[in-house]
């Protein structure tokens, strides 16, 4: 498909059909596409938490689409599947040990030089975002929301609807699935699955600003 065309067609979806399951093969490779996604000197400071059957959606759903939040469980409990993107809310020597030895495993280090370079270099990143700039952990939430570009735009490629969800509470997110005190913070919920007949947004155009407004060309 025209990349122009791919991107006209895929949507917000805000009303699923709850009769209609993902294929596991599918789900699969988007759990795949989460787990190569690109960061930041390869940093991966994300963990993913995928609901799968209706005890782990109603967790989701009675924990973060609670109070103000509520509009958002019918998009929770209905879709086939829901992840939670989570960030670490920190980047300590056994999360770069673990990336580096990974490294190592997969053959990208030619020899032991090249692998203290590789090292050296990731931990100079994190220590300008710890004690230079100051923000380690927006710095980290970005690199998840690459990850989110990742499984909206490979979601939309096999034919699957999605709606990624800020309006969570995540503080009551995070202490249903015991993320704090594994050093995690849900900082994004997405609903994966095929939109119903009740979905208005699937019937309307979709807009955005002119190239004019939001581009410079020079």
């Amino acid at each position: 498909m025209n990349p122009v065309d791919f991107a006209s067609q895929r949507y917000t979806t805000k009303a699923y059909d709850s009769n209609k399951k993902i294929p596991a093969e599918q789900i699969e490779q988007l759990v795949e596409s989460l787990r190569l996604a690109p960061s930041s000197v390869n940093s991966q400071p994300w963990h993913f938490v995928l609901a799968s059957d209706d005890a782990g959606k109603q967790r989701i759903a009675a924990a973060g689409a609670s109070g103000v939040a509520a509009y958002n469980a019918s998009k929770i409990n209905d879709a086939s599947h829901v992840v939670v993107l989570c960030t670490r809310t920190n980047m300590d020597r056994v999360h770069l040990d673990a990336v580096l030895e990974k490294e190592q495993a997969d053959g990208r280090y030619a020899n032991d030089q090249a692998r203290l370079k590789g090292h050296a270099t990731r931990v100079g990143y994190v220590h300008q975002h710890i004690f230079k700039s100051k923000d380690l952990q927006s710095w980290m939430e970005k690199q998840t929301y690459i990850a989110l570009g990742c499984l909206l735009t490979h979601a939309a490629l096999l034919g699957i609807d999605a709606t990624p969800m800020e309006g969570i509470d995540f503080a009551a997110l995070d202490q249903e699935l015991g993320l704090n005190e594994r050093d995690l913070t849900s900082i994004v919920v997405v609903s994966l699955g095929y939109h119903s007949d009740k979905d208005f947004n699937a019937q309307l155009p979709k807009s955005r600003l002119s190239k004019e407004q939001v581009f410079d060309f020079i």
